[in-house]
């Protein structure tokens, strides 16, 4: 790109970054959480109209999905939210770029933690609040406007440029699925999920999973004649302890430098017995663990399996009442990366230092990514890259730093031009 057209950009966006702020508040304040995204994809869509560009909406259908690996069964049905894509047709002969975004938010609950309000969008202390601030409509806004304002300049690409609004992120991934299985791929794409202005290449994988154990029930005061489920479970939750640090140890990765954050395992919540004065009689764990972007998730929860019936062989109960795990009805969501020296990363990574004059860091997601659906399903090599702040996901009182937004927005809009000018 010549000096010229990239400071032309970098104006442009300055000249305009009122109107990016204003975008992302208008974003918040639709009540997107998952399985409501009606009113904010119909309101992307009259904005992707607006802009010129061709706009396909539609529902993504569970049967249809079910024979990709790592398809999740949804728990509401998608009548009424729809995927929302817009394509800019390029003049031919150029690479081709996709954008990808989720708009469903998690819940806003409990309301009264809220500051400034979930829904409010206000602009405070250099920071725009509310629910998906970061996670991920300031990402959202950021390839929108990116695209909005090349498209006032006059800027004629050679490649396509496709923007992905998708629904179920936050639960299942389907709505990036569905794009793929509708047939919307691209020479290289830009997730723009929250990154914290890094360049991620890589992102890991996440697996749910439940364990139901018996004990045998007995009155309080005969306790010793029954088999405490809470005692049992207990050594199982040590035995899941255990596999993680045993994964910590074993696994390594360049762009996980501190793989702790990358791999936890544990056992986050426990439901035992049914009545105060009976020797609980069973007891429900369930838990998270990290994948490495290159491990199967077949293999890994055969590694937990394995390591369970470890523990049951030594105990004489569960050796012979052994439990039951499963990953079923979870979430189940595999790693992806590309390589750190792709194109597209260093095109990310070049744009960003024209906007920064810093090299950006290179590392990977601690969270899963519908990149895994992008890159293993759609053949399309895709970088994580957007104003987010990591910290902030889920979070109450959740934002996204003014500052981050006007720096994404710039760095997005010179990768799109970048890429989508040069030959394929």
């Amino acid at each position: 790109m010549d000096p010229k057209t990239r400071t032309e950009i970098l104006a442009a966006v300055e000249a305009r970054q009122d109107e990016v702020v204003t975008f992302l508040q208008s974003l918040i304040q639709h009540d997107s959480v998952t399985g409501n995204e009606s009113s904010i994809q119909a309101s992307i869509a009259r904005t992707l109209d607006g802009l010129g560009l061709t706009v396909d909406q539609f529902e993504p259908d569970p049967s249809a999905l079910r024979h990709f690996p790592g398809f999740v069964e949804p728990e509401k049905p998608f009548a009424g939210r729809p995927n929302v894509v817009g394509v800019w047709k390029g003049r031919g002969g150029g690479r081709s770029i996709l954008l990808n975004g989720h708009v469903d938010t998690v819940p806003l609950e409990p309301i009264n933690e809220w500051v400034l309000g979930p829904l409010s969008g206000v602009v405070a202390d250099g920071r725009v609040w509310g629910r998906g601030a970061s996670d991920m409509k300031g990402g959202v806004a950021a390839m929108t406007m990116a695209v909005s304002i090349l498209r006032a300049m006059g800027f004629q690409p050679h490649g396509d440029i496709t923007l992905e609004y998708v629904v179920d992120e936050e639960r299942t991934g389907l709505g990036t699925l569905a794009c793929v299985h509708r047939g919307y791929t691209a020479d290289a794409g830009i997730c723009c999920e929250t990154s914290d202005l890094e360049v991620m290449p890589a992102c890991i994988g996440r697996m749910w999973f439940t364990i139901h154990l018996r004990g045998k029930p007995a009155g309080i005061s005969a306790r010793w004649e029954g088999v405490s489920a809470i005692d049992k479970a207990i050594k199982l939750v040590a035995a899941v302890e255990d596999l993680e640090a045993m994964r910590i140890e074993d696994l390594r990765h360049s762009l996980y430098p501190n793989n702790r954050g990358a791999l936890p395992c544990a056992v986050t919540m426990f439901h035992s017995g049914t009545f105060p004065s009976i020797t609980p009689e069973r007891a429900t764990l369930r838990g998270s663990m990290g994948l490495m972007p290159y491990e199967d998730p077949a293999h890994v929860e055969a590694q937990l399996r394995e390591q369970i019936m470890r523990i049951c062989i030594a105990d004489p109960w569960l050796r012979n009442n052994p439990p039951e795990l499963t990953t079923a009805g979870g979430y189940v969501a595999a790693g992806a990366e590309i390589s750190a020296n792709h194109p597209i990363v260093e095109t990310v990574r070049r744009s960003f230092q024209a906007v920064t004059t810093r090299e950006p860091v290179l590392s990977g997601r601690m969270g899963a990514s519908d990149t895994r659906f992008l890159i293993r399903e759609g053949h399309t090599p895709t970088v994580i890259f957007g104003p987010g702040v990591t910290s902030q996901m889920h979070a109450m009182n959740e934002y996204v730093p003014v500052d981050n937004l006007v720096i994404a927005t710039k760095v997005i809009a010179l990768a799109i031009y970048d890429w989508c000018n040069q030959s394929r």
